[in-house]
């Protein structure tokens, strides 16, 4: 398998003004044995009639309309109708780096199957990048730099939606685009994880990431940081929670109160710790705050640490590494 064909999954949903410079960074691949198979997600702009103008120029590149409705059930209408045996996923106002299919290929190849090629990515935008975006591409490359992008993948998705690539089978493996639960890319990181594919590293800028208002990760409900505390938490208990251990949170604000609300709801005991004095010795939900030195009073406790202040982060480590703890295994953090 030297020259792999390379299947490109496409949403789209009214990205008109932006496919040109998707496209046409596609069709400038140093490599060229790929397929793009669109969907549309019900356009209410002329997005449909321009990638089939597209399409009528290159065989390779093939328009279908979604069979559903959402991002989820586009990807799986795509993947359907594609044939690589190479999966990666575009996004519709994104632009690739003329290498990036090349670059993915060659790790694939060189690697074999039971891995995920990565690339880092640069976020760009007409009006400036914020300074959280800035710290998440930062903290993303870094991660992909090392290959150690699921060593913090309870704080934020470790892998970028659009620039990763799979062989076919490791994909089918990992339960492809089927799982209705979203954010649709970090769930798809978190099987990566589960199946343990390993993370190829990368040095190379490969993808340019579009920031603009009405983005749909800025837009829809769907990317709420309470879809994210969920499949955190799902995948928390379903791989890394030892259920005979003591489990703590640690910390009271949005994240703390929400995992404890669902912890509770599915009857899993925990302890509950804070550092803030008006807080300690109240009861939220009817959960008793104690301070943090009670971790020391527990025999081997696996800990969930929702405090956000990096600071506090910093001490929360340090304290725990003191005590011979180990991360993703004694303690995760959550933000």
């Amino acid at each position: 398998m030297q020259n792999p064909k390379v299947s490109i999954c496409i949403p789209f949903k009214d990205t008109a003004h932006f496919l040109p410079e998707c496209l046409d960074s596609i069709l400038n691949q140093t490599y060229q044995n790929w397929e793009v198979i669109a969907v549309n997600d019900h356009s209410r702009d002329t997005s449909f009639e321009f990638l089939s103008s597209y399409a009528q120029k290159d065989d390779r590149i093939k328009v279908f309309n979604n069979e559903g409705k959402g991002i989820i059930p586009a990807l799986r209408t795509a993947y359907s109708q594609s044939i690589g045996e190479f999966i990666t996923r575009m996004d519709s106002d994104d632009i690739m780096k003329p290498n990036r299919l090349e670059f993915m290929v060659k790790s694939l190849l060189k690697s074999g199957k039971g891995h995920v090629a990565v690339g880092q990515v640069k976020y760009f935008s007409d009006r400036g990048i914020s300074n959280g975006y800035e710290r998440y591409e930062t903290w993303l490359n870094q991660l992909t730099a090392n290959g150690t992008n699921y060593s913090e993948i309870y704080k934020e998705c470790a892998i970028p939606s659009p620039c990763w690539m799979v062989h076919r089978e490791d994909f089918e493996a990992c339960g492809g685009f089927l799982p209705d639960r979203y954010p649709e890319d970090y769930d798809l990181t978190f099987r990566f994880y589960e199946k343990g594919l390993k993370i190829i590293p990368c040095n190379e800028v490969l993808h340019l990431w579009r920031d603009y208002d009405t983005r749909t990760s800025r837009t829809h409900v769907h990317y709420a940081q309470n879809y994210f505390l969920d499949i955190k938490l799902h995948y928390f208990l379903k791989l890394d929670f030892d259920s005979n251990r003591p489990l703590v949170v640690w910390g009271a604000g949005f994240k703390g109160k929400t995992i404890a609300k669902k912890l509770k709801k599915q009857k899993i005991y925990f302890t509950w710790l804070c550092d803030n004095p008006n807080k300690i010795g109240k009861k939220i939900y009817g959960k008793q705050l104690v301070h943090f030195e009670s971790l020391k009073s527990l025999s081997n406790p696996q800990s969930i640490v929702t405090v956000a202040n990096e600071d506090a982060q910093q001490e929360i480590k340090g304290f725990l590494s003191g005590l011979g703890q180990q991360p993703m295994h004694d303690y995760f953090f959550f933000c």
